[in-house]
């Protein structure tokens, strides 16, 4: 029940904060500034935390998602915890280096983060076009 309660939660502060980029007078309406660095800094981490735990609970609830150069092995929390934010931030940044490859559900789960990945600049220069078009 806690896993589902906390998988619910994750979901539900990555849902938010995506909702943000496409709510009106969120973004300032510049190509370039302080405030949207910051604002897609946080984007970003907020997402990448979010998919990171999301690897945690389920590889602490039993669910092998990620596995490191073809194996699993038994490690500590810290070192779990460290794989699954590394694989979250390579995920969602780039393709990846290949070095941990998600099986099972990890697989859908890494799909869909790398798709949000992609879809975040494209819809925050929509949006800032959307507002500077909007202005004048």
């Amino acid at each position: 029940m806690v896993l589902y309660i906390s998988l619910a939660l994750i979901l539900l502060c990555m849902i938010m904060s995506l909702q943000s980029l496409f709510t009106s007078k969120r973004i300032k309406g510049k190509w370039v500034s302080i405030e949207n660095m910051i604002y897609l800094v946080f984007l970003y981490g907020t997402i990448m935390i979010g998919f990171g735990l999301i690897y945690i609970i389920l590889d602490l609830n039993g669910h092998i998602v990620l596995i490191e150069e073809t194996s699993y092995l038994e490690v500590s929390f810290l070192d779990r915890l460290e794989t699954g934010f590394y694989f979250s931030a390579m995920t969602l940044f780039s393709v990846g280096y290949g070095d941990i490859a998600p099986i099972g559900i990890g697989r859908m789960i890494a799909v869909i983060e790398a798709l949000i990945g992609y879809v975040i600049p494209t819809a925050f220069v929509a949006r800032v076009v959307f507002d500077i078009d909007q202005q004048t």
